[in-house]
């Protein structure tokens, strides 16, 4: 079996093996401007101690509302339960749809339940 090779008009024979340099990424700095790669000791002096979260905090001017939070949450999770039961119902019915259209879909009768009333 031969093998196929795309065809190279003259415009991309230099194009085609072209090798991409790539410089690895280094350390941003929050003054913008890029530090010199050879002078370890900047690097070292910039770098955020590993466990130190202090850059993710945020000053507020009102305190934290745990009350609302907890009403918010509990909220949330009302709407997560009801959205869960609408949809088994929803699923439930659908199937129930599904077996009653199978049923008289064969030719049969008796599909539909019927509900007596007791005397």
């Amino acid at each position: 079996m031969k093998t196929q090779r795309p065809i190279v008009t003259s415009e991309d024979q230099g194009e085609e093996h072209r090798v991409l340099q790539f410089r690895p990424r280094t350390l941003a700095h929050p003054s913008g401007r890029r530090a010199n790669p050879g002078a370890r000791a900047q690097h070292e002096e910039l770098r955020p101690e590993p466990n130190d979260l202090s850059r993710y905090e945020q000053v507020r001017d009102e305190p934290d509302d745990f009350r609302h939070r907890m009403l918010a949450n509990i909220a949330a999770c009302a709407f997560t339960v009801a959205l869960m039961v609408v949809g088994l119902w929803l699923a439930k019915n659908i199937a129930d749809l599904r077996k009653t259209q199978d049923c008289v879909l064969m030719g049969r009768r008796d599909c539909v339940r019927i509900s007596v009333p007791q005397i």
